[in-house]
């Protein structure tokens, strides 16, 4: 440990607690990557992590079947001897969809969401004949705001379809950008008075997948004190451990990083040190960036 913002640790780098853990639950979007390439330094550490013997399972709430998002790492430049496997909320939300058999449903999301529905029985039909809606994110998330949708979310709620959201992420950052997710359309269908389960993170199912997943890979039961999940969102990453009672690293040059930035964009460490600490919840430690 070489610092800490009020209470909370700031570590250096991973190998300074590495030691602590066997499994590593990593966030992908934000810690791996910004949506426009890949963050070099993290798959370094992660794979030092791995060479010491440990294990990483990637944690997303991607709307997609994890091996449908894993060529896309591979395009943004993520090593694939960065981690050992992959659960998404996309691989959560086809368990809940499965469990509707072949009842119709409405998807609200962009066509490259559809893998999320293949080899599923499910029917995907308009609102007036839905029995239930599958949220997946924004048409045109590079432009579209929640509020583009709140005709449609309204017709779905006079109907009283049941939502899944595929995507509980509000934000996430493309580039320098932020845009809306799943997560954005199902708060405000909520708001409206409609039903909602979440398949990704802050809840348990994708993170007791996650344990699972690590499970196999080690041969051999994971407790839960020698896990660490890592991430840059306080609402799914960090309260996502808190709900598994697992340690938490926060990334702080993540999706928050603009809120505690000063003027010339950099680290404002005494406005972090505010910020963390009006938060529902804390981390274990915090990091700049995710590296060995």
């Amino acid at each position: 440990m070489s610092d800490a913002v009020g209470p909370i640790p700031v570590i250096e780098g991973l190998s300074s607690v590495a030691d602590r853990y066997d499994v590593i639950l990593c966030d992908i979007w934000g810690v791996l990557h910004d949506g426009v390439r890949a963050f070099a330094a993290t798959g370094d550490a992660l794979n030092r992590f791995r060479a010491k013997g440990g294990t990483v399972v990637l944690i997303s709430n991607a709307p997609r079947p994890g091996q449908d998002v894993l060529p896309l790492l591979d395009t943004l430049g993520v090593r694939r001897d960065a981690y050992d496997d992959i659960i998404t909320s996309g691989d959560v939300a086809r368990r809940k969809i499965a469990k509707h058999g072949n009842a119709p449903l409405f998807h609200l999301g962009p066509e490259r969401d559809l893998p999320l529905f293949e080899n599923l029985d499910a029917r995907l039909v308009a609102i007036e004949e839905a029995e239930y809606a599958v949220c997946t994110g924004l048409f045109d998330d590079n432009h579209e705001t929640p509020e583009d949708y709140r005709d449609r979310l309204e017709a779905m709620q006079a109907r009283g379809l049941a939502m899944i959201c595929a995507n509980p992420d509000l934000v996430v950052e493309r580039g320098h950008h932020l845009i809306y997710c799943a997560g954005a359309l199902a708060a405000l269908y909520e708001a409206l008075g409609g039903s909602v389960t979440y398949a990704g993170k802050p809840h348990r199912p994708i993170y007791e997948a996650a344990f699972a997943l690590a499970s196999t890979v080690r041969e051999a039961p994971v407790a839960a004190n020698r896990v660490l999940a890592v991430g840059d969102a306080i609402r799914t990453d960090v309260a996502g451990a808190a709900t598994m009672d697992i340690d938490a690293l926060f990334v702080s040059r993540g999706i928050h990083a603009r809120e505690f930035a000063d003027a010339a964009g950099a680290l404002d460490t005494t406005a972090l040190g505010r910020w963390i600490l009006d938060q529902s919840h804390h981390p274990a430690m915090m990091i700049d960036m995710l590296r060995w």
